[in-house]
């Protein structure tokens, strides 16, 4: 009898528990934004670290030494080729002009007293009077004498050049950088440091690095059959500033170096940009943004995907409203949104938020999203 109690109790306890069980509230299905991805045209750019260098710097350094004299520019000026920009005390390079010019008329005299002799023994030789060696001996005076005429004019051309790098003359157009020398200051071609620099800024020159992976991507996705089919090819650049304001005029990638820089596994690019006003000077920093253009692009935003093990990953959402998680393959990027080239399908629809919530198979209520009234408010 009292084990058909305890049986009628344990029962009634289990039946209690079964009850309970089924009166126990259930999480409620979690609406989340879907987006159906799809396909849309667009343009993307990269950016890369740029140094400017005027189209020519000039260093400007001194062929003789001396005191500077004169200088006839001011730090920051516009030149035009051949403007004087420096004078070197010329007073020792005159006298030796000086000087050579009175050797060269010494020899010159010398010359002519030779001449003299030759044609004073070449008729005695003629008659007799003289022997043949006479005249052969003031022949050779002779060319001894024309060789030290040479010597002398050689010598005063020379002078001649050392006064005339006394005046130090502009090459090239351009802008004076830096002038480290005062008036008085001794000046030499054995100095560390140029006079100035002068830059010619009608055009700049852009310096921009690819790593290796990039340069290989600029070779896959450009087209043309050779690197300068490629550089042709691609699409006018932009310059941005230093304080990301963009210059107002275009670029052209006109070169590309030979090989690689080992230290950095970095390729460098050579950018063109016109620079008629003046607005930029060698030296300036910036970066150089490249356009890219999609035709048929697949859009995904990047907070519409997560990282698991240096995989990018998306939550797609199937008919009967489950998601599972599938990585995706991004070719391009933009600040806010992927470029898929595999993974996904247009059409197909994914989690745009909440992610951290979802697992495999979760079960979720949909609230659709309009691609585009995204791109409207988060523009590419």
């Amino acid at each position: 009898m009292l084990g058909s109690m305890a049986l009628v109790a344990i029962l009634n306890s289990c039946t209690s528990s079964s009850g309970n069980d089924g009166g126990m509230m259930q999480m409620p299905t979690p609406t989340l934004p879907v987006l159906t991805v799809a396909n849309v045209a667009t343009t993307t750019h990269r950016e890369y670290a740029a140094t400017l260098e005027g189209k020519v710097n000039v260093e400007i350094r001194p062929q003789v030494a001396g005191y500077l004299e004169t200088i006839f520019i001011d730090e920051g000026d516009y030149v035009k080729a051949g403007q004087p920009l420096f004078r070197i005390n010329d007073r020792p390079y005159r006298e030796q002009v000086a000087n050579t010019t009175a050797s060269l008329k010494a020899a010159q005299a010398n010359e002519a007293k030779a001449q003299l002799e030759v044609d004073r023994l070449t008729p005695l030789v003629k008659n007799n009077v003289v022997s043949e060696i006479q005249l052969q001996t003031a022949q050779a005076s002779l060319e001894s004498a024309k060789a030290n005429v040479a010597q002398a004019r050689a010598q005063m051309g020379n002078a001649e050049i050392n006064a005339g790098y006394a005046l130090i003359k502009a090459p090239v157009s351009g802008y004076i950088g830096h002038i480290p020398y005062k008036l008085g200051s001794l000046v030499g071609r054995g100095e560390d440091l140029p006079l100035t620099v002068l830059s010619d800024v009608k055009e700049i020159y852009a310096y921009f690095s690819l790593s290796e992976v990039d340069f290989l991507q600029f070779k896959e996705q450009v087209p043309g059959a050779t690197l300068e089919e490629k550089l042709k090819n691609l699409p006018p650049v932009n310059l941005i500033l230093a304080d990301n304001t963009v210059y107002p005029e275009k670029g052209i990638v006109s070169t590309v170096e030979g090989q690689f820089d080992k230290t950095m596994g970095a390729i460098t690019f050579r950018a063109t940009f016109p620079n008629a006003a003046g607005l930029l000077r060698s030296g300036n920093t910036g970066r150089v943004s490249i356009p890219r253009n999609h035709a048929q692009a697949l859009v995904v935003p990047q907070e519409a995907t997560f990282e698991l093990q240096d995989k990018v990953l998306v939550f797609v959402v199937s008919d009967s409203n489950k998601v599972a998680s599938r990585p995706i393959r991004i070719k391009d990027q933009s600040s806010t949104y992927y470029f898929v080239e595999e993974g996904l399908k247009p059409g197909e629809k994914i989690v745009y938020q909440g992610l951290s919530r979802l697992r495999d198979g979760a079960l979720i209520a949909p609230q659709p999203i309009a691609l585009d009234s995204l791109l409207k408010t988060k523009p590419i």
